[in-house]
């Protein structure tokens, strides 16, 4: 069994500040722009610790492809907030990035079952 809170992936993911960047979304999309990548971006690393508590590669490598299908679901309403101008193109352009950085790491990791956790 791994400990989640060694991977690196996992902190990556932890530190993606979309509750702060929702926060000033208008209040009439709380169920929409605001809920939909707040929820992504909390099954990243909530995946990537269920994930370790699984026995065997292939239901670790099945939790980091569905941490990875979090990662782009909540790109797209973040991009709907930044056409509409809820989201300065800057801080959606750092948010993009931080995303895209995590999505390398799960994708380096399924490459990789048996990963040491201090180097990822």
């Amino acid at each position: 069994m791994r400990n989640f809170r060694e991977l690196k992936v996992w902190q990556k993911a932890q530190e993606l500040a979309v509750y702060k960047a929702t926060a000033r979304f208008p209040r009439e999309e709380v169920y929409g722009l605001t809920s939909q990548p707040r929820h992504a971006a909390s099954s990243i690393p909530s995946n990537s610790a269920g994930g370790c508590g699984r026995t065997g590669d292939l239901e670790f490598v099945r939790f980091r492809k569905i941490a990875c299908g979090a990662a782009h679901e909540g790109n797209c309403p973040l991009c709907r907030a930044r056409d509409l101008n809820f989201l300065r193109r800057e801080e959606h352009g750092n948010l993009s990035m931080h995303v895209d950085e995590v999505k390398r790491m799960l994708a380096a990791l399924m490459k990789r079952p048996q990963p040491e956790t201090a180097q990822l």
